[in-house]
């Protein structure tokens, strides 16, 4: 589980990267740009996908977690239908959400292995 935060985390922050100082005119002028973004919300929907599958309970702590599952099987399904105005307001006001949900399951599980570790070693 571990492993999905962490790519999801990585993806977001990328996509953060990727879009920082730029505009909603730049991001639709920019094919390369705009299949980056794409890319990266493909892989937080599949991350999240596996956690569903794997740890369904944990995925309920994450806001939005099925709009963002459905939005990647829109990017990979319905490529001629994608609307970059959705994809912006995705980025805009649900990507922050996001992040701040996954890094803190994914220190609150930091936490909890650190716990066991010492248990099992103390």
């Amino acid at each position: 589980m571990l492993a999905h935060l962490h790519d999801i985390l990585e993806a977001a922050r990328a996509v953060k990267v990727f879009v920082a100082e730029q505009t909603f005119e730049q991001y639709t002028a920019a094919d390369q740009l705009r299949s980056a973004v794409e890319r990266k919300f493909e892989i937080m929907g599949e991350a999240l996908n596996r956690i569903q599958r794997d740890e369904p309970a944990l995925l309920r702590r994450i806001r939005e977690h099925r709009d963002i599952i459905s939005f990647r099987n829109i990017l990979l399904h319905g490529y001629d239908a994608i609307d970059d105005r959705i994809v912006w307001s995705v980025i805009e006001d649900e990507l922050d959400n996001l992040l701040e949900d996954v890094e803190a399951l994914r220190e609150a599980d930091e936490d909890q292995q650190a716990a066991e570790s010492g248990a099992t070693s103390g």
